[in-house]
């Protein structure tokens, strides 16, 4: 592939991501260590706070004490917090809203123009990411590329290719990247 092609692609992709056309329809926000989150109980001035997600995933709040937030919704932790503090306050409304998407990074390692970490706060998939990083240099196996993703204990390596997904073949590659997924551009 030649390098104005390749800018060209990429900056395709690139406009197409700002536009906000890589948008997971449906899909609630799963709340990831760094976000800030302000959480308030309605008509209770005392039991209002903003929060950050601590990097175990936990936060704490009073009357609920120390909850685990990674990975549910807003919805879901103002249930959550909610159940607690009616134990408490009976009629207690509970609203958690997103006030900062720190917690959403990926990385670009390897033969990019621009490698380093990205912060997101809408889908992105590889090509995507790719493009955030500037393209490949002339020199990258865009054949080769893995995308590095953890879950638990267990890390595991996905195949993507570069040029299949430039030609419109083997699409179902161009996965979603997940928070701390590592694109790797040999």
């Amino acid at each position: 592939m030649n390098t104005r092609a390749h800018l060209v692609c990429c900056a395709l992709v690139l406009a197409a991501l700002i536009a906000g056309n890589a948008r997971a329809e449906g899909a609630p926000y799963q709340i990831q260590p760094g976000d800030v989150l302000q959480v308030a109980v309605w008509k209770e001035t005392e039991l209002q706070a903003e929060v950050l997600v601590r990097s175990d995933g936990g936060i704490s709040f009073p009357l609920a004490g120390d909850l685990h937030a990674a990975g549910a919704s807003v919805a879901q932790l103002a249930d959550t917090i909610g159940e607690r503090i009616k134990k408490l306050i009976p009629d207690a409304i509970v609203t958690v809203a997103l006030k900062a998407s720190n917690g959403n990074r990926i990385y670009v390692v390897g033969k990019v123009n621009r490698p380093g970490e990205y912060a997101f706060n809408r889908a992105v998939d590889v090509m995507q990411a790719i493009a955030l990083a500037g393209g490949t240099t002339p020199y990258a196996a865009v054949g080769e590329i893995r995308i590095l993703r953890r879950e638990g204990e267990r890390q595991s390596a996905l195949r993507f290719d570069y040029t299949d997904a430039e030609r419109g073949k083997a699409l179902e590659t161009n996965i979603v990247l997940r928070s701390g997924d590592t694109v790797v551009v040999p």
